[in-house]
């Protein structure tokens, strides 16, 4: 019986995009002062939260 691998997420694709953007991004000057950059990391933040608790869900269910 061969136990199948599952692919990225969407969660996790969200958090490596995320990262990646803030490492391109973060040497501009003024960088984190733009409130673009606090809602993007507050939304990504949340879809990544949100699809851990339904992989944990999954998980334990």
């Amino acid at each position: 019986m061969a136990i199948e691998q599952p692919g990225p997420r969407s969660s996790d694709v969200m958090a490596r995009l995320t990262l990646s953007a803030m490492d391109r991004a973060s040497g501009s000057p003024g960088f984190w002062c733009e409130p673009e950059v606090h809602r993007a990391l507050l939304v990504s933040g949340l879809s990544v939260l949100v699809c851990g608790l339904a992989r944990l869900r999954d998980d334990l269910g």
